[in-house]
Parts: structure tokens; C-alpha cells; sequence
């Protein structure tokens, strides 16, 4: 098992390009499979399994209180550990093919309007030289739609304002170029002119583009807490986070009707149904509208 374990962590790295934490949650996935087919199939290899036995052991999962999002991912890390063993022809057939992943209930994110957006910025100090940079932070992330360690680890080389670009780094090192506006650009300049480039930057930070008052990149609880400084400032009682920037990015592109597949590359989502959520975001806002303005919901 160890050496298929291993085999498998070399597949996910070099093959599929896999980040380490990625790599360390799939083996460890297929290890307590393994553990499970121990302990109540005694005989059975982990690479000689049937159907049968995902399922039970995903009724098992279920049992034990897992919830559905962990089960799915699991499953994904199961499927893909069987692919690799075709792929390394240990075997001919994938026993988990037939398996589907349980139904997810997606929750509808909070999303920020346009207008605490605004009470957003605005309450953030520009006096200082951390606001300076807080506000440049919080355009990029709400003007971009990006991940918190996209923010994170953007470079200074991936900075392309003539062509309106930026370069982000997404999940498993895919890289992507997103659509930057004016109003980002300007104030992400005014930050490299007026304030980075007086700080003394540490080696690992020479080409990032966000860094903390000794020169460093910023850590993502850093940003975390930028964010939901400036909502509690504004008196926004909704869940803020750096993630309800990119919600509110996508939501309100929809809105305005931009097209499903333009936001799915500029979110970097692999799969549209990541994307749909947003469909859902915005039939919840119609309804909202309904209930709040149609006559026939304000009869006493």
C-alpha cells in the first residue's frame, strides 16, 4: 500500500500539476479507505475492490455524520487514486466508475450590494500608509473577482495595466489573465508609488505586489482581517469575508448580464455548475424584490 501511496502523490504532482495540501488530503482519503477495507474486508486489496464496497463505505462515511461535501471529495479522491492505477496498469478496469457523488446542497453566498461596496471603501483611512494599501487591496479583490491567495501571491510581473490584464496564480498553480479596471489600476498604483516603494521588502517579496510593513507578502488571515474591519466599520452586519468580494463580483456581473462563461473564466472555475450558483444568487434577489415590493405580499 505505501508504494502505491506513493506512486499516487508522484501522479497528482507531476501529472496533474496538484498543489501539496491537494496531494496530502487525496492520499490521505485513499488511506482510510484503505484502513476501512482492513477492517471489515479482510481479504480484499484496496486495488482488487468492487462497486459494492465504495458504496458501503460511503454509507459508512454518512453514518459516522460526514457531510455531503466531504463525501464528494472523497469520492473524487477514490475515482481519481483508480485512474492512476489504470493509468500505471496495476489495473484494467475502474470499479468506481458507476459510483455517483451524493447530491450537494449548494448554499447561496452572502453577497455585498453595490452601495456597501461603497460604504466599504469608504471607510477605510487613506491617511495611512495600511489604508493606502487596505483600499488598492479591496478594489483588486471586488474589480478581479479573486481568491484570497490569488490577492496573496499577486506579482508585480503579472501586473499587465496597458492591456487592462492582471496575471493571477489560481488553484493547482493554473494561471489565468482577469480583466482589471480604472478604478483598481489607479488605486493600485497609487499604492506601488506612494507607499511600496518606500518600505524595505524582503527577499520573498521582491516581486510580490501586497506586502505587510516589514516588507513581506501578506498572510491570507492578514487580509481576512482587513476585510471584515472595514464591513464592521461600515456597519454591514452581513458574513463579510475576502470571498464575499468575489461573490460579489460574479453576482453583480450576472446581474448586469454578463455572459455565464466570461464570469467562469474570470472566476477560474474548471466547471460551469461552480459558476451556476450565481443564477441561484440572483433568482434569490428577484424574489427578495417580490416580496419586498408586490402588493399582494404587503396585505395585512
Amino acid at each position: 500500500m505505501k508504494s502505491l501511496l506513493k506512486g499516487f502523490a508522484a501522479f497528482l504532482h507531476l501529472e496533474r500539476n496538484f498543489s501539496e495540501h491537494s496531494i496530502a488530503a487525496y492520499t490521505a482519503d485513499v488511506k482510510r479507505f484503505a484502513d476501512y477495507l482492513n477492517q471489515q474486508h479482510t481479504d480484499i486489496a484496496i486495488e482488487a475492490i468492487e462497486p459494492i464496497h465504495c458504496e458501503e463505505y460511503l454509507y459508512y462515511l454518512n453514518e459516522l455524520g460526514i457531510d455531503r461535501n466531504s463525501q464528494a471529495r472523497t469520492l473524487s479522491g477514490l475515482k481519481t487514486f483508480y485512474k492512476y492505477l489504470i493509468t500505471d496498469e496495476v489495473i484494467t478496469e475502474h470499479p468506481l466508475q458507476t459510483i455517483d457523488a451524493p447530491k450537494l446542497h449548494r448554499k447561496i453566498p452572502d453577497v455585498l450590494t453595490v452601495e456597501e461596496i461603497e460604504q466599504l471603501c469608504a471607510t477605510i483611512d487613506h491617511s495611512t500608509p495600511e489604508g493606502v494599501r487596505n483600499r488598492a487591496m479591496i478594489e483588486t479583490m471586488y474589480g478581479c473577482g479573486l481568491r484570497v491567495s490569488e490577492l496573496t501571491a499577486l506579482s508585480l510581473s503579472g501586473l499587465h495595466f496597458e492591456a487592462g490584464l492582471i496575471r493571477v496564480i489560481g488553484k493547482n498553480n493554473r494561471e489565468r489573465l482577469v480583466p482589471i479596471n480604472e478604478q483598481a489600476i489607479k488605486h493600485i498604483m497609487f499604492y506601488l508609488q506612494t507607499i511600496r516603494q518606500h518600505l524595505t521588502i524582503k527577499t520573498d517579496g521582491e516581486d510580490t505586489v501586497f506586502l505587510n510593513r516589514r516588507g513581506s507578502p501578506l498572510s491570507r488571515v492578514m487580509v481576512f482581517l482587513v476585510v471584515k474591519e472595514a464591513a464592521q466599520k461600515a456597519g454591514i452586519t452581513k458574513n463579510v469575508s475576502p470571498h464575499t468580494l468575489r461573490h460579489s463580483f460574479a453576482t453583480h456581473l450576472y446581474e448586469g448580464g454578463a455572459d455565464l462563461r466570461a464570469i467562469q473564466d474570470m472566476l477560474g472555475h474548471e466547471s460551469i455548475t461552480t459558476t451556476e450558483i450565481y443564477t441561484k444568487v440572483d433568482s434569490q434577489y428577484l424574489r427578495d424584490t417580490l416580496i419586498q415590493f408586490h402588493p399582494r405580499n404587503n396585505r395585512d
